[in-house]
């Protein structure tokens, strides 16, 4: 603890430096290649494994079951209705949840007898259900209509905020960033994408912009006199509050991701909490490519909006005279 405690000053003070912003080439290609890639991942593999409240079908829930492999489940709809593919799921301890392409009443009572069979339960541990796809696409119509709300409301706050808009533009491209990438490794899991992933995915949202304006605020401290200042130019400045602020990044984003991973990998991958893998995993992987796009993304782009505004030209140079007329004076007394 202590060695990280010295970590930390020494970032805040200056006396450890890591380049982020003098080498914003370098993270835009890595993040444009993840960007690309996000994109591709979905249109090359099919798309998004979309869940049955989207496509629609049937749905039947057994509980008390003897046994929980799924594998029992897809043998039985596939005896009862040959050519069905089913997807079965582990929700919670005894109960099993299989979903299926829409079926016909006759198919319905088929799979139900044959659910019953297989897992050895009694009719009155089955239920089926029909769940149409008009209710997830209301669901992904209202998620995109609060999405484009929240990045307009998002924008024009945080430019009445920080009191320039360069600062809302560099934070909105971090949040694309991460809600692309995040998409995209979603897809490359194949986990099915449900109500519960578009609510993670929404979450993402207030947590990237938290961990952004968490930063940006350092950065507006900093430069609040920059141009009377010959000590730093404004990408030193930026490079420096974002050292100061990353290991209050790190911390956030562990005690965030701690749990939600352990719901991730505990619950659901472990003791078979099937409901919360599609929620756990946007969390995961939002939370942790929000911390990177703030510090490799929003805040070097902020940097490369404003360094070549002419009052920040002259004060660059005023810092580089200083410091070429102190190297000289330094050659002198030796």
């Amino acid at each position: 603890m202590k060695s990280f405690a010295t970590f930390g000053n020494e970032l805040y003070t200056g006396e450890r430096s890591y380049e982020f912003v003098g080498k914003r080439k370098i993270w835009f290609s890595i993040a444009g290649i993840a960007v690309l890639l996000s994109i591709l991942i979905p249109l090359l593999g099919g798309g998004f494994n979309f869940g049955i409240e989207f496509r629609g079908g049937s749905q039947f829930t057994v509980s008390q079951v003897a046994h929980t492999d799924v594998s029992i489940g897809q043998a039985a709809v596939s005896e009862a209705v040959p050519g069905t593919v089913a997807v079965v799921t582990n929700i919670a301890g005894d109960t099993m949840q299989v979903q299926t392409d829409k079926l016909t009443d006759d198919q319905t009572l088929a799979v139900k007898n044959a659910l019953k069979t297989a897992y050895g339960v009694t009719e009155d541990h089955i239920t089926s259900t029909f769940v149409g796809p008009t209710w997830g696409q209301d669901v992904s119509r209202q998620a995109i209509i609060g999405f484009i709300v929240f990045v307009l409301l998002a924008t024009v706050l945080m430019a009445l905020y920080f009191r320039t808009w360069r600062m809302s533009i560099a934070a909105i491209v971090g949040l694309l960033v991460v809600m692309v990438v995040t998409a995209g490794v979603y897809a490359a899991s194949n986990f099915e994408v449900t109500p519960s992933a578009i609510i993670g995915f929404l979450t993402i949202l207030s947590y990237s912009l938290y961990d952004t304006v968490v930063v940006f605020d350092k950065i507006r401290e900093n430069t609040a006199d920059i141009v009377k200042s010959t000590r730093r130019t404004f990408a030193e400045e930026v490079n420096l509050a974002v050292n100061q602020t990353l290991v209050r990044s790190i911390n956030t984003m562990m005690v965030a991701v701690l749990p939600v991973g352990s719901i991730l990998f505990i619950g659901a991958l472990l003791l078979g909490a099937g409901t919360l893998r599609d929620l756990s995993l946007a969390l995961f992987i939002g939370i942790i490519v929000s911390t990177f796009s703030t510090v490799f993304v929003a805040a070097p782009m902020y940097s490369k909006l404003r360094e070549h505004e002419p009052e920040l030209v002259k004060q660059a140079k005023k810092v580089q005279q200083r410091r070429a007329a102190g190297s000289a004076a330094t050659a002198e007394v030796s």
